[in-house]
């Protein structure tokens, strides 16, 4: 058994939050830069250097990549093996995003109610997702989601008999409609399966996955390849003015599902896609 004091959780999270918010991520930084040198409109292009400058002036003078520093959803994958000391871990990682957001002069976009709208002055509460795994490590994933690009989410309650052609229309559908809202070009992630719940849970955690990796799956890997270049036929293109660059990656994950169901979530995100992992 590992013991773990739950204040190197606060202040991993606290750095994590700062630099998700500064930093894009490798895979984010290489399909980016890809973008801009294959994209075929040149206005695309234009926009696609404009952000990569705007990135640029972020990292050197520690400036958000954007306004919206988003709501902070925090991935925790614990090993069984790990003991807890110190507090209360949840406790733990909301002050780690306090810390975050107040030390890191972060936009605090959260507010107390959904209806009343108070501002709670320091981004919490986080949203946290835990999963139980094997082993003594635990894996932080911190990803600070916009609502610009939050608010184009979709879920799609299929009959079994939509099958795959009524996946990829929905994914489509949702992309279209999204249009120039979603900040593209953008990350597009899927949940197919489980249930109402399960498919957009899983479609948030695509987003995670490295932009350049496929599923292991062969027809999940496939349908990947194929929903990015349709969509990037679409010809929304950078900023939703044109060209050939509409997403970056398109992330798919499943699992069994009732058979009378065939649940499908569309997360999609902007074209920073903010995510920091580590690992203790």
């Amino acid at each position: 058994m590992r013991t773990l004091n739950v204040s190197e959780i606060t202040e991993n999270i606290r750095e994590m939050c700062i630099e998700a918010n500064h930093f894009l991520s490798e895979d984010m930084r290489c399909a980016m830069q890809h973008a801009a040198e294959t994209e075929e409109a040149p206005l695309g292009r234009q926009i696609l250097e404009q952000l990569q400058e705007n990135l640029k002036i972020a990292g050197e003078d520690m400036i958000p990549i954007c306004q919206d520093t988003g709501m902070a959803v925090i991935f925790m994958e614990i090993g069984q093996e790990v003991h807890f000391e110190g507090g209360v871990l949840e406790d733990a990682i909301h002050e780690g995003v306090r810390r975050g957001y107040t030390e890191g002069f972060l936009r605090k976009s959260v507010v107390k109610d959904p209806l009343i709208r108070e501002n709670t002055g320091d981004n919490t509460p986080a949203v946290i997702h835990y999963e139980m795994v094997a082993g003594d490590k635990v894996k932080i994933i911190v990803a600070p989601k916009g609502f610009g690009s939050e608010n184009m989410s979709r879920v799609f309650m299929l009959k079994p008999a939509d099958g795959i052609e009524g996946v990829k229309s929905a994914v489509l559908n949702a992309v279209k409609d999204a249009g120039p809202n979603a900040c593209p070009p953008m990350v597009v992630g899927v949940g197919i399966g489980g249930t109402f719940e399960k498919c957009a849970l899983m479609a948030k955690k695509a987003l995670t996955r490295p932009a350049n990796e496929h599923s292991d799956i062969p027809y999940v890997r496939d349908m990947e390849k194929e929903l990015l270049e349709r969509i990037n036929k679409s010809g929304i293109g950078p900023g939703g003015l044109g060209g050939t660059t509409t997403a970056l990656a398109v992330n798919i994950n499943t699992y069994p599902t009732h058979i009378a169901g065939l649940p499908v979530a569309v997360n999609i995100c902007c074209h920073v896609n903010r995510h920091s992992v580590r690992v203790l």
